[in-house]
């Protein structure tokens, strides 16, 4: 059976603007295509579904084609089903395309140390990279969490990845500024509300309608009832919702870190040395464009650069994956 192609819509041209590391101060307009892309998830996509021990934690992953590893790291409150449109084209492109599930997250392990900081993704992706036989041709892909999780990979194994995507959490550097502003503080309040054990109530409550509402703040008209319910399933068990929530409380009280975690976690917060692709969606909800538009500014790195997506929020990669992919494949290709 032959990879899904994604549906794409055509409609008027808009542009991004795009940094370079190669020139900060330049400023290149792109042109792509302006309208949403809402998709339901189909039941016979042809993934692989399959578990690896790499570390402490048995992952299940989805993956697709051969060649070398493309590993996809989700974020919060998603699930390695984001990357359903990505993974048939990264295949189609040569690659073995691995989207894990993200420790905590079912049918993923839980963590048996209980560490769910920042740091623990770069960790797991380079344990990954082992595991599923990466070489130094590998590609590290990350969305929210999975970005910082890519960021922490790369800078603690820069041999075992060639290239970098990000996308939705800007580059440490960008980050620490951003929560210096009283507008992005205000968008960032859940953050703050799930370091308290009222969350632990309030999150999984009415099936999840906190989630639901995360989506609708984050990615404004995107239809996201299908991927809520899939956060769902992989939330579904005990200390599952604890692990999720973990991440935020042990990344932002680092009384809570684990001491051998200390460079994996700063890594998380670093720029990495190889070359970086930063995607960030003009109307995300969740991080401020004002701020992500400066992320072009730290990215020295000779190659890389940084794209803002017009008609997308925080889930641009699901909102608009024809542009996204677009980006990301060439990108990997240069």
């Amino acid at each position: 059976m032959d990879p899904p192609v994604c549906p794409r819509e055509r409609a008027d041209r808009k542009t991004v603007r795009e940094r370079t590391a190669t020139s900060p101060d330049a400023v290149t307009e792109v042109s792509v295509a302006s309208a949403a892309v809402t998709t339901p998830i189909p039941d016979d996509l042809p993934f692989e579904h399959a578990t690896v021990r790499a570390g402490d934690v048995e992952f299940a992953y989805l993956a697709l084609g051969s060649g070398p590893l493309a590993l996809c790291l989700h974020g919060y409150p998603d699930s390695a089903w984001t990357w359903r449109h990505l993974l048939p084209e990264l295949a189609a492109a040569g690659y073995r395309a691995v989207a894990p599930f993200n420790r905590g997250y079912a049918p993923t392990s839980l963590d048996p140390g209980g560490r769910y900081q920042a740091g623990a993704l770069g960790v797991d992706a380079n344990a990954l990279h082992g595991a599923l036989g990466g070489d130094g041709d590998a590609v590290l892909i990350g969305h929210d969490w999975g970005a910082m999780g890519a960021y922490s990979g790369a800078t603690l194994a820069p041999q075992n990845w060639r290239r970098v995507v990000a996308a939705a959490v800007p580059p440490g550097p960008v980050v620490a500024g951003a929560f210096m502003s009283f507008d992005q503080l205000k968008l960032s309040w859940y953050m703050f509300f799930q370091l308290t054990p009222l969350a632990d109530l309030v999150v999984p409550a009415e099936d999840f309608e906190f989630i639901r509402r995360l989506w609708q703040d984050w990615s404004p008209g995107y239809d996201a009832d299908e991927d809520v319910a899939r956060f769902v399933a992989c939330m579904d068990g005990p200390g599952r919702v604890e692990a999720a929530l973990g991440y935020y409380r042990q990344t932002l009280q680092p009384e809570l870190q684990d001491p051998a975690l200390t460079d994996a976690q700063n890594g998380a917060y670093a720029v990495p040395p190889q070359p970086l692709l930063y995607l960030h969606g003009r109307a995300d909800g969740c991080m401020r464009i004002e701020v992500a538009a400066t992320s072009g500014d730290v990215m020295t790195v000779p190659g890389s650069r940084a794209v803002m997506v017009d008609d997308a929020g925080h889930f641009l990669h699901l909102e608009r994956p024809d542009v996204v992919n677009a980006e990301i494949l060439t990108f990997l290709s240069e």
